[in-house]
């Protein structure tokens, strides 16, 4: 790379950061860290009704989670790019739309939203295909615009397209991609009667002064592009180099909707169930990138490394939750013990009285979990049924529990446990034994009534690490009642 590279995530604060918007922002961030890049955190928060409190916060700290650090941003601004949200940047805009005004290139319109969804009706009724603005204020006369003034209109700022030329520029995913500006929608709006930028005006404007370098962006920007290279041009700058990564779908090959309830899809939710960044970043890494190895297991370090913009695929990834939490329960078997407890201890503290454990004890309950959570909050199911347990309900249950022989196994149980001096799961089991011995029940008859008893479920962890979790007194207590 002859420039140096700079990229940047630019969201909108008007949610929080998604699946799509975590991709988008991690192969920006292993493109510009491959070729020794920076990354710019820029924040579009023009579209100021929509915009949701926490949500420039959120998506900022969700991404540091990730292990995707901006090397600028509002937090850390470099003095020669700032200001980095656009609203903050509305006279920077003016000037440059002032400069195409002046050289030809836009002109000011009039026209009411009225008046504009009146003639695009006229037009889709005379046969036009697409309609679009038909340039009425394009050569307005001095009385003319005296009178709309006089009328309170407030104009907006439109681009002045040229008719029938041919828009060409290489995609980094796609390859050479062309339009046509007869297709572009007609003159398109650069400043709002508000004087708010449209998104077209203000990214060119914003990725031109602050030296972006190349522009990797879901495919749904794709139309956008023709008319921001228009804008490049009638300013004599260079485009940056674009690449549209596809879109993700879902398992029924629809495109990814935040509207989908069936699929967690921000990073916020996978945070609090209990998801690893590292995790989270390995799986969608391989959402629409594929790697030359045949390797799944990968960590940020190996994909920057690894990361070829090349290998971008120009099919649509299908998102999988169950690929995802796979990938996570992957994470959590390969923690060590004592970055497996600061993991769960959170989890742990949603059923669990922590001040009664000490981490010796926190770090057995949680190991015995360990291999069959695929992320931190499934271990409060399982460990809430034993902490507090169910009534039995169902005939089955109940005829485990009203067995003749049941009685006398609590009642030996109890015995056998108050001449334990401590529980572990060996003297648990010699304790199981001894009562087997004594009462000649064994089998389902002893372990089930006793299980049912202390949790209510009829499966589980062994019996002895239930008693383990419990502590003799608990578990005595439950048998006696």
């Amino acid at each position: 790379m002859e420039n140096k590279v700079r990229v940047r995530y630019a969201p909108s604060p008007t949610g929080f950061l998604h699946i799509g918007g975590a991709r988008s922002a991690l192969f920006n961030y292993l493109f510009a860290k491959k070729y020794n890049g920076q990354i710019i955190f820029r924040v579009e928060d023009t579209d100021v009704e929509r915009n949701v409190e926490g949500g420039e916060e959120s998506q900022y700290n969700d991404l540091r989670w990730l292990g995707i650090i901006p090397d600028e941003s509002p937090m850390e601004p470099n003095p020669k790019y700032a200001p980095y949200r656009q609203m903050e940047r509305l006279d920077i805009y003016h000037k440059y739309a002032q400069q195409l005004i002046d050289s030809g290139y836009a002109y000011y319109c009039y026209c009411t939203n009225e008046e504009l969804e009146q003639r695009k009706e006229e037009q889709l009724n005379n046969g036009v295909k697409a309609a679009k603005y038909d340039r009425r204020c394009l050569n307005l006369t001095k009385e003319q615009i005296e009178q709309y003034e006089k009328e309170g209109r407030k104009p907006c700022i439109r681009i002045r397209l040229k008719d029938h030329e041919k828009i060409e520029f290489d995609d980094l995913v796609r390859g050479k991609v062309t339009f046509s500006s007869d297709d572009l929608g007609g003159d398109f709006v650069i400043i709002k009667s508000n004087g708010i930028p449209t998104y077209n005006f203000a990214v060119v404007i914003d990725d031109h002064l602050m030296d972006i370098t190349h522009v990797l962006r879901g495919e749904e920007h794709l139309s956008n592009t023709p008319k921001q290279i228009a804008i490049y041009e009638m300013l004599g700058w260079q485009a940056p180099i674009f690449g549209h990564m596809t879109i993700i779908v879902n398992k029924d090959g629809k495109k990814l909707s935040k509207r989908d309830h069936n699929i967690l899809q921000f990073m916020s939710q996978y945070r609090e169930l209990g998801y690893l960044p590292e995790a989270i970043v390995n799986y969608i890494l391989l959402l629409g990138w594929t790697p030359e190895s045949n390797k799944e297991i990968f960590s940020m370090d190996e994909a920057k490394l690894e990361f070829n913009p090349a290998r971008l695929s120009t099919s649509p990834s299908m998102f999988d939750q169950q690929k995802m939490t796979w990938t996570n329960s992957q994470y959590i078997k390969k923690l060590d013990d004592e970055s497996y407890l600061k993991f769960i201890k959170p989890f742990l503290a949603k059923v669990l009285d922590l001040n009664k454990y000490d981490d010796v004890t926190l770090l057995e309950i949680a190991s015995l979990y360990k291999d069959e959570i695929g992320y931190g909050q499934e271990i409060v199911e399982p460990l809430n049924s034993i902490i507090n347990p169910k009534e039995v309900t169902s005939e089955e249950e109940l005829s485990m529990l009203n067995l003749d022989s049941t009685p006398i196994v609590f009642s030996t149980l109890i015995e056998e446990l108050n001449n334990l001096d401590v529980i572990t799961p060996e003297s648990v089991k010699t304790a199981f034994k001894n009562v087997q011995l004594k009462t000649g029940v064994k089998g389902k008859n002893l372990y089930m009534p006793v299980r049912l008893k202390l949790t209510g479920l009829s499966h589980g962890i062994e019996l002895v690490n239930i008693i383990k979790i419990l502590g003799k007194d608990v578990v005595i207590d439950r048998l006696s009642k």
